[in-house]
């Protein structure tokens, strides 16, 4: 896909990446969305999106895999957990580990027959954390899936018109992390019923640097 106005956002993360002091840890690049003219308090037009980043998140993301023994075998070299269904049984038993997993956890993928036994069981700690897992047919390799996950970030407004998204870390180039912000926005306003219009601005920072606006105006 092509981006409209790739050189705006290149300019963007340039800034926010100059503007940000060398740190001992490796910073991430994020965005803020900035929402108008959108009801989020009726449920229908909150935001709720899994974009995959076309240049990755540069940085390495958990996948957790609920199956049985074949799918658990096939996903065993991407998937950062492995669980078969008696483990949902103890999870359901302990609550509150199973919350420290859900919070280390970026995605689950789970075999589609262990679905209705997930939701009830543990619907109510990963449902709140946009966490229920990705079904799959029974004894499908999960690779594929796997692999488009830890390239996935979330885009969630609930019921708040600024949305934090991660697009990267500050060592990837200008350009991948640039192709990264205008993916997200593109798909943020293809989404919303006015596109663009809907999108009041767009800031780019490092984890702890000063926020850059992005010129929306070159988007529509």
């Amino acid at each position: 896909m092509i981006y409209l106005a790739n050189s705006v956002s290149i300019e963007a993360v340039k800034e926010a990446k100059q503007s940000s002091k060398d740190r001992k840890f490796q910073e991430s690049i994020e965005m803020a969305v900035n929402l108008k003219e959108v009801d989020l308090s009726d449920p229908k037009n909150r935001l709720n999106e899994e974009i995959m980043l076309p240049k990755g998140r540069g940085r390495k993301y958990k996948v957790a895999v609920i199956g049985t023994e074949e799918m658990r075998d096939k996903g065993k070299d991407l998937a950062d957990y492995m669980y078969g269904p008696e483990d949902v049984t103890k999870f359901a038993d302990d609550k509150k580990d199973f919350k420290k997993l859900a919070n280390d956890v970026d995605f689950f993928v789970a075999e589609a027959t262990l679905m209705a036994t997930i939701g009830k069981s543990l619907g109510q700690v990963l449902g709140p954390r946009g966490k229920m897992p990705r079904p799959l047919p029974p004894g499908q390799d999960p690779s594929p899936l796997i692999a488009n996950l830890k390239q996935t970030v979330r885009a969630r407004s609930k019921d708040k018109k600024t949305l934090h998204v991660p697009v990267g870390t500050k060592d990837m180039s200008d350009e991948d992390l640039a192709e990264n912000v205008d993916a997200v926005i593109t798909r943020l306003a293809g989404k919303l019923e006015k596109g663009y219009n809907n999108i009041d601005s767009v800031y780019v920072k490092t984890t702890m640097g000063k926020a850059v606006r992005l010129k929306m105006e070159e988007y529509k």
